[in-house]
């Protein structure tokens, strides 16, 4: 293991009287809320590529990181060295899964055929690692958007050569994701859209998206991976629309295409924002269709019109979070992934540290007060009575589709002018959810 942190020692539960800024004041790994422990609750994972990757670097300023370790090039010797650095990193943290793309652990070389090789030397070096230390991939997907290639999109390109790589590409990530015993396996499609409509067939496009799809359905099946496959919705960035813009969008694609048995969705807090959503939305809409597979834990500003990737420390939003999780009984194989990234002035390794500490305490105590929550009840009893008229027998019945509008219209004249509506009571509960927070 590496000793790329000399001063900083194991992350421990401190306590929220604590004054040590490396310490956790709220997550305790192994204490129980609801019947599970928060370990399990949250199955934290840490991104390679903002954790290992990030520089710093964006289109107004060059890159601004510190890191001892690191030359900043693309070389496999470099590649090699930041394994180590990482593990040792989750190691102090506590953090028992990762997530990456695969050319955020190996460089491409000068062709596929290469490429592949960088990345197989790589995976044999996790696979060792993974097993000395006992970290988990929760899952892996493939970086199809930085490389020239891809400037008009993978599956979608009009270049039919595009979409021959991206297939060999994802064939192979998908391959080392089982290798590893990777969760799941996730489809971004960060040029998956269109700048405009002027040079776009749109139809032809979502086709092809489709094909590829189920032929990633079928490849599961040929190697026997049963992780679990995700689509991450995001509206934009860095196309100007992308087909994966919603929950919803999602949703609707994988019915159109019948991919639904065989998809469930990523969802991330910022990319909901940049939809115009909030998180609670998508994830209700995810959870409605049973489609809610795994978690981007992040947070984005609302004085900002992209994406920018902040750790999570806002107690709506996580709060809001484990509310949803723990309705819907918690995650099967995915888990909260800090798709995060310390900002370009929290340049030194510490501040890695500081970062993951305090998305995983705000989680923590978003998931405290959402069990008080539901243990106090009046929330959820507000709901279940604003809508009791639908428990009748008449409710019951249209819910079953067994009457219909003729016999409805028969007792629309009955009842006459609707005199039954109840208050929302919205700065009510409000005011109620602000007695947890």
């Amino acid at each position: 293991m590496a000793d790329a942190f000399p001063k900083i020692k194991q992350i421990k539960y401190e306590g929220p009287d604590s004054r040590n800024p490396l310490s956790f004041k709220h997550y305790n790994a192994d204490e129980e809320v609801e019947g599970k422990t928060m370990r399990d609750h949250m199955r934290f994972a840490s991104s390679y590529w903002h954790t290992m990757r990030g520089q710093g670097m964006e289109i107004f300023g060059w890159p601004t990181m510190v890191r001892p370790w690191d030359d900043g090039s693309n070389s496999m010797e470099m590649a090699f060295r930041r394994i180590p650095v990482f593990f040792e990193f989750l190691e102090k943290t506590g953090i028992d899964y990762y997530c990456f793309h695969d050319r955020d652990v190996a460089p491409e070389g000068r062709n596929l055929r290469e490429t592949n090789r960088n990345l197989d030397r790589i995976v044999k070096e996790l696979k060792k690692i993974q097993k000395n230390s006992g970290k988990k991939l929760l899952w892996g997907t493939s970086c199809m958007f930085l490389q020239p290639r891809f400037m008009h999109g993978a599956a979608t390109s009009p270049n039919i050569e595009a979409f021959v790589y991206a297939a060999a590409q994802v064939k192979k990530a998908m391959e080392v994701t089982l290798e590893l015993g990777g969760e799941g396996y996730v489809f971004w499609g960060g040029r998956e859209g269109y700048q405009t409509l002027l040079n776009t067939d749109m139809k032809r496009e979502l086709e092809h998206l489709g094909v590829f799809m189920q032929m990633a359905v079928d490849y599961r099946k040929e190697i026997g991976f049963n992780g679990q496959l995700l689509i991450e919705p995001k509206p934009k960035e860095p196309t100007k629309h992308q087909y994966d813009s919603d929950a919803a969008a999602c949703l609707n694609f994988l019915r159109q295409f019948k991919l639904l048995d065989h998809f469930k969705l990523n969802i991330e807090t910022n990319h909901a924002q940049l939809a115009g959503h909030t998180m609670q939305h998508d994830l209700e809409v995810a959870i409605a269709a049973k489609a809610l597979g795994s978690i981007d834990a992040n947070m984005g500003d609302w004085q900002l019109g992209w994406d920018t990737d902040q750790f999570p420390t806002d107690l709506y939003i996580t709060t809001h979070t484990m509310l949803c999780l723990l309705k819907m009984g918690g995650f099967t194989s995915g888990g909260l992934n800090f798709d995060a990234k310390v900002r370009r002035e929290s340049y030194e390794p510490v501040d890695m540290f500081h970062a993951h500490i305090a998305g995983m305490d705000t989680f923590a105590r978003g998931l405290k007060i959402a069990a008080r929550i539901r243990k106090d009840g009046r929330l959820a009893d507000f709901v279940r009575d604003r809508y009791s008229s639908w428990d009748s027998d008449l409710g019951k019945k249209i819910e079953k589709r067994k009457t219909s509008f003729a016999e409805l219209e028969v007792l629309a004249l009955e009842i006459g002018e609707i005199k039954t509506n109840r208050s929302g009571r919205q700065e009510y509960l409000e005011t109620l959810f602000n007695e947890f927070i």
